[in-house]
Formats: structure tokens, sequence, C-alpha cells
């Protein structure tokens, strides 16, 4: 490159320069939004390098700034769901190797943290394993054992499952979890330590909820996180096709009691087509089955 410049009689710095954008507030917060939505999970070190890869000058204080302005804050680890009191019993993990068909078999409870303005809150829930059909759910101020009771109440009105899986956190190892899964005659079985795979439904939904609804909607109060959770919940039971469902809805596989791959139940369908559309009624924090 040098011998070249030399030939032509042009600086290298002319060859090497890049000429640098410039763009007003308006164009500067919309392409940092961009940035945002596509890796929510960036910083704003990390978004100042990608605007400066192209071409953008800026620097990290002003895109510090304009990110604050306009309440974009990275996603990044939060506190610690899964700490458990050393004194309350572990037990084995069941699924390894069990072969699960049916609604009701096996359902899976975990928590994740949802960040507000206001603090954070964090939401407890519970899936059914074949049918991804969450069977119950509570958003909380607090990551106490009792809340993971009232979650599991609330799914008890559409059934009992054979075997329920949980991580090894605090509030599903302590008494008030385990006696009441004994008093049922639930087996009890139990994430290993950092298998985040063993209870790989509840965390797919995790994902599922925050891209599709938390990250997009950005709640201001608890009370409006709760409304628009509960909304998308319901949205998710018994409107949103799964992919992993054959494009069925998760309500089709669990109120059908089918295993994957059949047609839904006759009753069913009649059901559905009497109604015209799926219809259900919304309260805060309570899922509901479609059909009367």
């Amino acid at each position: 490159m040098t011998r070249c410049c030399d030939l032509l009689g042009i600086p290298r710095s002319t060859v090497y320069y890049k000429a640098q954008v410039s763009l007003d507030e308006t164009e500067l917060c919309n392409k940092i939004y961009d940035v945002y939505l596509e890796c929510p999970y960036y910083g704003y070190r990390k978004i100042t390098a990608v605007l400066r890869h192209e071409g953008i000058a800026i620097n990290h204080k002003r895109v510090q700034r304009i990110m604050k302005s306009m309440g974009l804050v990275a996603i990044y680890p939060g506190p610690r769901t899964s700490l458990r009191d050393q004194k309350d019993s572990i037990y084995p993990y069941l699924l390894k190797g069990f072969e699960i068909t049916r609604p009701d078999q096996v359902w899976a409870v975990d928590i994740t943290y949802i960040r507000l303005p206001t603090g954070m809150v964090y939401l407890f829930a519970l899936i059914d394993w074949v049918s991804r059909f969450i069977v119950g759910w509570t958003l909380a101020n607090s990551m106490t054992a009792d809340h993971g009771v009232e979650t599991l109440q609330k799914a008890l009105t559409f059934g009992i499952p054979d075997i329920c899986n949980a991580d090894q956190g605090a509030q599903f190892t302590g008494t008030e979890w385990i006696t009441l899964l004994i008093k049922l005659n639930i087996k009890i079985s139990h994430d290993g330590v950092g298998r985040c795979i063993d209870n790989v439904r509840i965390e797919r939904f995790w994902r599922t909820i925050k891209y599709e609804d938390v990250h997009l909607k950005q709640y201001q109060t608890i009370k409006e996180a709760r409304i628009g959770i509960g909304e998308f919940i319901n949205h998710y039971n018994y409107q949103r096709p799964h992919q992993a469902l054959d494009y069925e809805r998760p309500a089709d596989i669990y109120f059908a009691g089918k295993e994957i791959g059949a047609l839904p139940s006759q009753q069913y369908k009649e059901a559905l087509l009497k109604k015209g559309q799926i219809e259900f009624v919304f309260l805060p924090c309570v899922t509901h089955s479609p059909i009367s």
C-alpha cells in the first residue's frame, strides 16, 4: 500500500480515511433503539462500539445519556433465584430417560425476574410438560415460598400432575412446598445443580414471554405488568400456535388430553366450533379454561 501511494503521489491517510456519519439526535435515538431491539443484552459500551463500526462518530457518554432518557436498560443476570437452604431436602431428578406422553403427567415450575422502573418483580409459573400449557402463574414483589404454593394452588384447578419438577431454589425445597406435594401424592423431582436444561420447558417459556411481551411493552408498574402478562399468557395458552406442537396451540393439546401428533378430540372441536372462537375470562394471575 505504501508503494502504491508513493507512485500515485497521495498520502496513505487518504486511502485509509473513512468518512464519519453525523446524525441528528432523533436519528441517533432511532439507531440506538434498533441496535437495542436486536441485542437487548448490549449495554451502552457495546452499543457505542456497534455505532462506531458503522462509521458513526459518538462516545459512550452520549450513548449512555440517550439510553437513560429512552429508558433502555441492558438485560443481564440479576438476583439469584435458585439458592436453597442447606437444611432443606433435595430429591432426585426423575425425568432422565422418562417417557412423557400425556398432559398432567409432568409439570415444571420456576421463577424469573422482571425489572421495572419501580423495582424488581418475580414471575412464578407452572407449565405442563407435554402441552406447554401454563397451568398457573403469580407475579409478586418477593420470592418467598408462599407465592410458589399460591401458584400451585391455582394450577390445581386444572388437574394434579404425577410429577412436579423444580430447581433447587429454597422456594421448592422448603417445607411449605414439599408438604403440599406430598399431601397431594405428587412425586417430587429436582434439577441437578447448574442444570437448567433439566427444566428446559419452563426455561424456553421464559425466553418466549420476555422477547414477545415484557421487553416489547416495557411495563412501568407491577399492576400494569400483571395485567399485560396475564393477557399474554392467555394468548400463549389459547391462541398462539406452537412450532414444537406442529403448530397446535397448547390448549389444543392440554384439554384434548392427547399425545403429540394426535388429532384433538371431537368434543373439543365441537366446543370451539360452537363458540365460534376461543373465549376466556381474564382475571389477574389466574388462567381459565376456554371450555365451560
